[in-house]
């Protein structure tokens, strides 16, 4: 069986196993069986052969990935958690120092990360030259070390998802997919459940690009909002009458009639800044710029009618109509710009009745419109936006009545809104057919960059070919997939979203200011490191032993959010009236992390909230007196009450409470502020700022420098100036035309400026005195690691299984059977998370006003999948479908009524249980426990090289 080297996949006849084969299968003897495999009958005496282990084996390959995941879980989790320890780093290993001496890789608490440290971020070629003693031990070592000991309140304190604990949940999924998928097991024999049916539900998924275009039938947090047509409304200023465009508003409401609101783009404005009142902080979306510009438009419209019935009156309309045979219709997604007066109708002789003809149309303010309903929409995708009190009154203040005339201008718009979605399925086909005719070269292609060394070969090429004529024919054909690509996307940004016409001119305003020239002789005769490290001088430098100027500019920052914090407390202080109460939990917030974990243990343990346990404690100071202690209770179950029942006399009586943790919550986060100020005025803060300047910017500045990059700056600005005529030309093509030429148009300005940024490309590598090989080489050894797992060997999982049986550690049934419980859990989950996609989907489809079906993704975005870097798709489908992570959603926002804000969260809670119902519960495990000592020895043996 030479040549035999490559794992085979082997599924199971019923196609819901991928079974992975890690090393060689014995051969197989076909003169014995020439017959075709049957698949095996439901109800078959004879085992399958998943359902035991292999020979010598005491686990089945199923068994084994998934004791393997469970334990490499654990572990993931506690290396992790073990971060925010004031000692992790010192028990990490080299380059860290130790209390305790050299720690030894196979003696290394925290395994897993250290070797992600030593393979993966130590020798990243930036970080390589970092010297052991200077940066690491006395500089990243003291200032995280620092940053530990001032113990930043956790999301458990502040009553909401901290960025920390965020950011933590990730990397604990991220870093178990690596693992997981990394390390394989010695048998060879490891398996993974896989439905076949996800691959159909994910490509599925991704087929609702269109959708949010659509002019109705598409619900955000219960809002179906259309700016569905345009009238014009005249109003009085002191002796004559102005004409103002109204946008027409047409809104739906689960359960609730529809209704249309007309608004002036001025209240758009007005509802922008109410937003900011109603929600402080938030972070708003820009309102388009006002828009007076007009869109052009062709109708086929049959001869029923007279010539009369289908001329749109001007004057309330600012519609005009000419009977036009080569007249111009484009609004490919707002893309009509004809910029002028409205046509007026054309004074034509009558058409014979039953006659088709062309109607030459112009919609007033259409692209205003397109921009305005892109505007609510993204508002309307906040939840806490979308349930303000100033958008429910925006969208169903003073409602209006449409007449005739106002309706077949709404029925025009939204004919065209259909136009537009047509029109980018077209353009999205025939790219997608271009890109089909390389599917042959881009195999190829991805051939070659998932095997060994591919990007290093890929980039070695770039350096020696100084042309893309030069290259091989698979590189040069990867270079049209890309043309294709860039103009799919240049497409779908400025031609293709409700929003492209202002994005259109917010970058060619942009364009028109830059000044090209003197940015590039900038570039060519100043020194950016030496003006980077003169700044860095400036704000860095401490004369005298002083603060710097840096640590005064964010001092400031930190200390006037210090300021306001106090202004609140202060204000708190006061309603609550009660000093006892307000030092004990200010005492808390200062005290020492143990004690403030056994207060937490006690308000877990009792099921009351934190600031209950706080105020009963015995270890916070002062004491309460008994009437104390019965006024803060009688308040909690005030507030209970209060949230729970929403009981105008409850709530009177609730207010204490909620201010109490409205001031345990300022006194936390004035406490960090000024923990992050202390760090901040630590000198090792500035030192390890100016090193990691160094180590990252001035090695590109010098690369920079070397490839005369400055030349790029008038290629680039040539490829704007193309790219925009190109757009123009484009807006005020027929839509009509063939769509083959708008796409070859597109292809053919990529093609134009292929070479000059290819050129950049090389002229960087050639001067880049290794640097882009070595960084090519630091992820050709994560794709390494992730196909081949670690050089220390592999997880045997058997003889970790059968040696604890054999010393009594665990009991052989029972930890079989607890595998077995998560296996079926796994099963259960992936099933539950199938279905609940299939739902969504189901949903959003039948919600979607007959648009059909969206095109998929381009062939050219799925070249590539995950296998082909080392990472299994069952476990990258085990990453996506845990729903245990934190919401996504963005933080709550101070609310004045504590009150409530408790009834948001506890609302949000309810919803997040709702939307989780039916979710299978992991089994709790018991036995498997007991083997996280031997685990952790092999697995510190199998990644100690």
């Amino acid at each position: 069986m030479a040549g035999m080297d490559q794992t085979p996949n082997i599924g199971a006849l019923d196609g819901t196993v991928d079974a992975v084969r890690h090393g060689k299968l014995p051969p197989k003897d076909h003169t014995k069986d020439m017959s075709l495999p049957t698949r095996p009958k439901p109800n078959g005496g004879a085992l399958s052969t998943d359902s035991l282990p292999q020979p010598g084996n005491a686990l089945t390959g199923k068994q084994e990935h998934y004791l393997k995941r469970e334990l490499l879980s654990q572990q993931v989790d506690f290396e992790i958690t073990e971060l925010a320890s004031t000692t992790a780093l010192q028990r990490f290993g080299a380059p860290f120092r130790s209390d305790y001496g050299e720690v030894a890789p196979v003696d290394s608490d925290l395994p897993i990360l250290r070797f992600i440290f030593v393979h993966h971020v130590r020798n990243f070629p930036f970080l390589d030259q970092a010297r052991e003693k200077e940066f690491w031990q006395d500089k990243l070592q003291v200032f995280l070390e620092l940053f530990a000991q001032k113990h930043i309140s956790s999301s458990e304190d502040r009553l909401e998802e901290s960025k920390r604990r965020k950011l933590a949940i990730k990397a604990k999924k991220l870093v178990e997919l690596m693992m997981v998928s990394g390390i394989p097991t010695a048998s060879g024999y490891e398996e993974r459940i896989r439905f076949s049916e996800l691959e159909v539900v994910d490509r599925g998924a991704q087929d609702q690009g269109l959708l949010v275009n659509a002019p109705e039938g598409h619900s955000i947090n219960g809002w179906d909002v259309n700016v569905a047509g345009v009238r014009t409304t005249s109003v009085k200023r002191n002796f004559r009458y102005h004409q103002h465009a109204e946008f027409i508003i047409r809104v739906k409401q689960a359960g609730k009639p529809d209704h249309y609101v007309g608004r002036r783009y001025g209240e758009f404005a007005k509802l922008h800044k109410r937003l900011r009142t109603e929600l402080p902080g938030k972070v708003l979306a820009p309102l388009p710029r006002k828009n007076k510009n007009t869109t052009s438009h062709t109708f086929f419209a049959g001869g029923d009618d007279d010539d009369g019935s289908s001329v749109s009156s001007g004057s309330t309309q600012n519609t005009g109509i000419t009977h036009d045979d080569s007249g111009s219709l484009r609004n490919l997604v707002g893309m009509g710009h004809r910029r002028g007066a409205s046509l007026q109708p054309d004074r034509a002789s009558p058409r014979a009745s039953g006659e088709y003809r062309k109607e030459h149309v112009v919609l007033y303010r259409e692209d205003q419109r397109v921009s305005l309903r892109a505007f609510l929409r993204t508002f309307l995708q906040n939840s806490q936006i979308a349930d303000s009190k100033a958008m429910y009154e925006f969208l169903t203040g003073s409602p209006i009545k449409v007449n005739e005339e106002e309706m077949e201008d709404i029925d025009r718009r939204k004919l065209m809104d259909e136009k537009r979605i047509e029109e980018q399925k077209r353009f999205y086909e025939i790219a997608r057919q271009r890109a089909k005719e390389l599917d042959v070269y881009m195999e190829r292609f991805r051939r070659d960059i998932v095997e060994r060394n591919g990007l290093t070969q890929l980039f070695q090429e770039i350096k020696d070919k100084e042309r893309i004529a030069d290259l091989s024919t698979e590189y040069q054909k990867f270079a049209e997939w890309l043309r294709i690509e860039v103009a799919a996307t240049i497409y779908h940004l400025f031609l293709a979203e409700d929003n492209s016409p202002e994005l259109f001119a917010q970058a060619k305003r942009i364009h028109s200011m830059l000044p090209y020239t003197a940015l590039k002789q900038v570039i060519r005769f100043a020194n950016p490191a030496v003006v980077m490290n003169g700044v860095l001088d400036l704000f860095l430098a401490q004369p005298f032993g002083t603060r710097s100027l840096a640590q005064r500019v964010f001092g400031m920052a930190l200390n006037d959010g210090i300021k306001a914090f106090q202004k609140s407390i202060d204000a708190l202080v006061v309603k609550v009236d009660d000093d006892v109460f307000c030092e004990k939990l200010k005492s808390f917030t200062n005290a020492d992390e143990d004690t403030k974990n056994n207060v937490r243990s006690e308000a877990v343990v009792d099921g009351v909230e934190l600031v209950v346990a706080i105020l009963k404690s015995d270890e916070i100071k002062p004491e309460l007196s008994p009437e104390q202690i019965g006024k803060a209770f009688n308040a909690y179950v005030a507030w209970n009450n209060a949230v729970e029942n929403v009981d105008d006399e409850m709530k009177t009586g609730a207010q204490l409470f909620s201010h109490l943790k409205q001031l345990l919550k300022m006194y936390t986060r004035q406490r960090d502020k000024a923990m992050m100020l202390s760090v901040i005025e630590e000198s090792v803060t500035l030192y390890l700022f100016r090193d990691l300047f160094k180590i990252f910017y001035e090695p590109l500045v010098r690369v920079y420098k070397s490839a005369n990059v400055y030349n790029s700056v008038t290629d680039f600005a040539g490829f704007m100036d193309d790219m925009f005529h190109v757009l123009d030309h484009a807006q005020r093509q027929d839509v009509s035309a063939d769509p083959n030429q708008t796409v070859q148009s597109f292809i053919d300005l990529c093609a134009r400026h292929q070479d000059d940024f290819y050129k950049f490309v090389h002229e960087v590598h050639i001067h880049d005195n290794g640097l882009f090989t070595q960084i090519m080489g630091w992820l050709e050894g994560i794709l390494e690691f992730l196909r081949n797992g670690p050089r220390g060997g592999k997880l045997d999982m058997n003889a970790l299984f059968q040696g604890a049986v054999e010393m009594g550690q665990i009991d052989k049934a029972a930890a079989i059977a607890e595998i077995d419980r998560l296996i079926k859990w796994q099963e259960a989950r992936k099933k539950w998370h199938q279905d609940k996609t299939r739902q969504k989907m189901a949903a959003e489809n039948s919600s979607s006003s007959g648009g059909g079906a969206v095109p998929t993704p381009p062939p050219g975005s799925t070249t590539f999948r995950s296998s082909d870097f080392g990472i299994n798709e069952a476990d990258l489908a085990d990453l996506d479908g845990d729903d245990s992570g934190s919401d996504s959603r963005e933080d709550s926002e101070e609310d004045a009524n504590p009150i409530a804000a408790e009834q948001k969260r506890r609302a949000k809670k309810q919803d997040h249980l709702r939307r989780n119902a039916g979710e299978p519960v992991k089994p709790e495990v018991k036995q498997l426990k007991m083997l996280k000592e031997g685990f952790l020895s092999m697995l510190r043996m199998v990644l100690a090289d």
